[in-house]
């Protein structure tokens, strides 16, 4: 074996971290009989020689060593090296991908493209592994032929093939998620596949195989699926429900059981990501049913109604494992889709009542990110979080404290009963930094925290930590505009080292401004920063002086020099508050109107805004809105804030087709495939409103 290997220039070669030469060691540590050196070896294939799914020359030199390491029986956890193989070989480019790439990218690119065809030139020796003892093998093998054999119909026979005499019902649904694969990359087949994987559904077959069938058609041919598939479903994981528990099986959220000897920590990174998902694999009669579900709901797509109804019983289920499931998987459709989330939301909440401290944990997480459409579970929120002030701020390791996930989601819906755990968080000695912001959403509510807000802010040292524990403090004061409080704010405005303090100084800037005449005694000191002209820092003066003032000729000349500057942060602060004048800044519409040409989108936004701001006209904004509005998603809710304070939109009109497309779309604006941000839905939910505002004008009757 590694015939060869050293006569590979390993050191002319680099990966992810740097030359090569270590890549015959990690090569020789697959076939290690130390398992802790084979996991060690696996790690440093994907950490470096295939880092985030790239090859370089030195992957491709390793494939047929990796080959020859597959061939060998006397070489353990071969599977690991199969599904390593398939990953280097499996990246598919399509037309459209090698239309985008760039010079820089085109290296990479071709070696994509060789590494697919030298896999897929030996992709016959995983054939004979279908058959092999080890179930590892018999596991990882038929995607791999599904996703690198030039010959999909001969996988596909093989697939059924096996399957009629495969006793594992692991690797049974393998065999059933490579025909789906097989389906996806060779469309020919998608009719055959779908007529094998229908009667595999209907027949009178072991429920967890049905259910991988159901998955694989809603994944490769969901017109397929049939009519009642929601019932179908939930019928399957009842029967799931009944199947004995696997020996060592435990409730969800229960202590594992100590094993008679004490096993050796994970050495490398990718079995330490590995040990968790073990461990709950290990208290769940059948872990692989998750996956499965959520195959089904990626193939279910925008049939909201249909996975909304298929959750609701999942929520239902008597087993926790299930419902732990269920919850994970409606955080995903509520952050990508729009629907109607009442009751589901609802039976989200119920589950903070729980024993399981993983499923009150998952429903807590999950309701945080809803903001007001966590509105439904609001009393169960409200409960929980009077039943355990332990949990009102959570500590993490190395890092800064946080709100507890319960008591974000009430505060985040404005419930006064968030109030008892915003007070303790903010007499701890390291305020969390998101007690500012739960202070905002609860609004008036929050007042009586004011003096603590005042107080805590005036005993903050300005050190090089200044922000970290001052900035949630000012957050508040900021959205409770305690006027009261300027002389406070003042110290941290002329405490704080301009060139190192510039995110403490703005923020304190702000909370002036939201205090307007109050924060009189702050005059000297705006008036000395607005002579720092073409800054942000000028900018965010002159609009706290605005705000303190009225008086618009002492901040109209730094405005207008802001506005000139190159740096488009400073041009943006600028056209913001020059809109925020209004009429006053009529004199300003001329370098305005020039910005509408910007080449940066953002500030082209905020030019549009402000110049119907200071004239009154949006017959030159509008078009320059919209068309930013299909430029980039992004920009939508501050379009839609401009597009609502202009009135009803005229029926027929451009913005009338645009907000009503927004309206009538199932899809957030802002869902991500693979990935999503805190406050999507919130952001979406925002969107929507605003559009319905502006078709319908401000009728202060709202839907939500």
């Amino acid at each position: 074996m590694f015939a060869g290997i050293e006569e590979v220039d390993w050191a002319s070669m680099e990966h992810a971290y740097g030359p090569a030469d270590d890549v015959p060691a990690l090569l020789r540590g697959l076939a290690s009989p130390d398992p802790a050196e084979r996991e060690g070896a696996l790690d440093g294939m994907y950490g470096a020689v295939h880092h985030q799914g790239d090859v370089y020359a030195c992957t491709l030199a390793c494939i047929p060593f990796l080959f020859e390491l597959v061939a060998d029986p006397a070489v353990p956890d071969r599977g690991d090296i199969v599904e390593l193989l398939t990953s280097i070989g499996g990246i598919d480019l399509g037309e459209d991908d090698e239309e985008e790439i760039d010079e820089d990218e085109a290296e990479g690119a071709a070696n994509y493209a060789m590494a697919a065809a030298a896999v897929s030139a030996g992709a016959g020796v995983f054939f004979p592994l279908m058959a092999d003892p080890d179930q590892g093998l018999r596991l990882s093998s038929p995607l791999a032929l599904a996703t690198l054999h030039d010959d999909p119909a001969r996988v596909l026979a093989l697939l059924r093939e096996r399957l009629a005499v495969e006793a594992d019902e692991e690797v049974r649904l393998a065999l059933v998620e490579a025909a789906g694969r097989l389906a996806l990359r060779h469309r020919p087949l998608a009719g055959p596949v779908a007529d094998w994987l229908s009667r595999l559904a209907a027949e009178a077959n072991p429920p967890g195989l049905r259910l991988a069938a159901l998955a694989q058609l809603a994944r490769c041919a969901p017109r397929s699926l049939p009519g009642d598939v929601v019932p179908l479903v939930t019928g399957l994981l009842r029967q799931l429900r009944t199947l004995p528990d696997p020996a060592g099986a435990r409730p969800c959220g229960a202590e594992p059981a100590k094993p008679a000897a004490p096993e050796a920590a994970p050495v490398a990174l990718l079995g330490q990501l590995r040990a968790p998902a073990a461990e709950e694999s290990a208290g769940r009669t059948a872990p692989w049913t998750a996956d499965l579900l959520r195959t089904l709901h990626i193939g279910l797509d925008d049939r909201v109604a249909e996975r909304t109804e298929l959750l609701t019983d999942q929520l239902r289920s008597p087993d926790p494992w299930q419902r732990v499931d269920a919850v994970r998987m409606s955080g995903g459709l509520i952050g990508d889709w729009r629907g109607s989330y009442a009751e589901l939301v609802g039976l989200v909440g119920e589950q903070l009542a729980s024993p399981d401290p993983k499923l009150a944990e998952a429903a807590s997480h999950l309701l945080e990110g809803l903001f007001g459409l966590a509105a439904p579970a609001a009393d169960a929120l409200a409960a929980r979080v009077a039943a355990d002030p332990g949990a009102w701020v959570r500590e993490w390791a190395g890092g800064r404290p946080t709100l507890g996930s319960a008591v974000k989601a009430l505060a985040r819906l404005g419930d006064a009963r968030a109030l008892p755990a915003l007070a303790a968080a903010l007499d701890r000695p390291d305020v969390p930094y998101d007690v500012g912001p739960g202070i905002g959403f609860l609004g008036e509510a929050a007042r009586p925290l004011a003096g603590a807000l005042r107080s805590r802010l005036g005993e903050v040292a300005l050190d090089e930590q200044a922000y970290d524990r001052a900035g949630p403090l000012l957050t508040g004061l900021t959205a409770l505009r305690v006027g009261e409080a300027a002389p406070e704010v003042l110290r941290v405005l002329r405490g704080t080292e301009a060139f190192r303090g510039e995110w403490l100084r703005t923020a304190a800037l702000r909370a002036l401004a939201s205090f307007g005449p109050a924060a009189g005694c702050a005059v000297p000191e705006l008036r000395a920063l607005v002579r720092h002209t073409g800054t942000t820092e000028s900018v965010e003066a002159a609009e706290a002086l605005w705000a303190v003032e009225g008086d618009a000729g002492a901040v109209l000349p730094v405005l207008v020099e802001g506005l000139a500057t190159r740096n488009v942060y400073v041009a943006r602060a600028a056209a913001g508050a020059l809109g925020r004048l209004g009429g006053r800044a009529a004199a300003t519409a001329p370098g305005l109107r020039a910005l509408l040409r910007h080449e940066e989108l953002w500030l082209r936004v905020d030019a549009a805004i402000a110049l119907w701001e200071v004239s009154g006209r949006a017959g030159e904004s509008v078009p320059v809105l919209l068309a930013a509005w299909e430029q980039n998603r992004h920009v939508r809710v501050r379009v839609a804030e401009c597009l609502a304070r202009m009135g009803p939109a005229d029926a027929g009109s451009d913005a009338a087709h645009v907000l009503f497309a927004e309206l009538t779309s199932v899809r957030r604006h802002n869902a991500m495939d693979g990935g999503y941000g805190s406050h999507d839905t919130y952001t979406d939910e925002k969107l929507l409103a605003l559009c319905r505002r502006a078709l319908l004008g401000n009728t202060g009757k709202e839907p939500t």
